[in-house]
């Protein structure tokens, strides 16, 4: 297939007549016939022209080169940080939840399949989205994450030791001073995580 032949493939293609083409170009239905009857050749410019309106490339026109396939751009990396922040956020509600129902250990396994999803959504977002927006995605899903992840292991190390029960959230056991202490710890924790993460912008 031959420049004249391309012309007139994408022309029929597209559905329009040869006066169609001319007008759109802004030369003579002759010229168009010319073309495709090979009695003459577009110039540069008609070529770029026709190349925008039949959304082809140049290449193809002239040498009947296909241009590779398009590949989809890879989708931002925010929306898998935004999704394991739910999962994790669902974890420690649905953990917290079955506890109070049951006081059964089941409840911290429950919150932790939940955080292991959340952050294999997140990791796969850090590897397969569009590069320039991990960096950011990474920024605000440790800024958001670190008082969900956090929460319910440190929760648990306070109760096995001043409680003796499994729970995912602190209970007030006899030691009274214990209980502002695993605050005081928690909230300085997550604050400094969070203060570091700001500053890194």
């Amino acid at each position: 297939m031959n420049l004249a032949d391309r012309i007139q493939t994408l022309r029929k293609a597209k559905g329009i007549s040869q006066e169609e083409l001319a007008d759109r170009l802004g030369v003579s239905r002759q010229a168009v016939s010319k073309w495709e009857s090979e009695q003459s050749s577009p110039d540069l410019e008609r070529i770029l022209s026709m190349s925008e309106y039949f959304e082809v490339t140049t290449d193809y026109l002239l040498k009947g080169i296909e241009a590779p396939p398009a590949r989809g751009k890879a989708p931002d990396a925010r929306i898998f940080s935004y999704t394991g922040t739910a999962l994790n956020g669902i974890g420690l509600a649905v953990a917290c939840a079955v506890w109070y129902e049951r006081q059964q250990p089941m409840a911290l396994v429950i919150g932790l399949v939940f955080f292991a999803l959340g952050c294999m959504v997140f990791g796969i977002g850090q590897l397969t989205a569009e590069p320039a927006s991990r960096t950011a995605a990474r920024r605000s899903f440790w800024m958001a994450n670190s008082w969900l992840l956090l929460f319910a292991p440190m929760a648990l190390v306070y109760n096995l030791v001043f409680t003796g029960l499994g729970a995912p959230y602190p209970l007030l056991g006899v030691r009274y001073w214990a209980f502002p202490v695993f605050w005081l710890v928690y909230l300085g924790t997550c604050l400094t995580i969070t203060l570091w993460q700001r500053s890194k912008k």
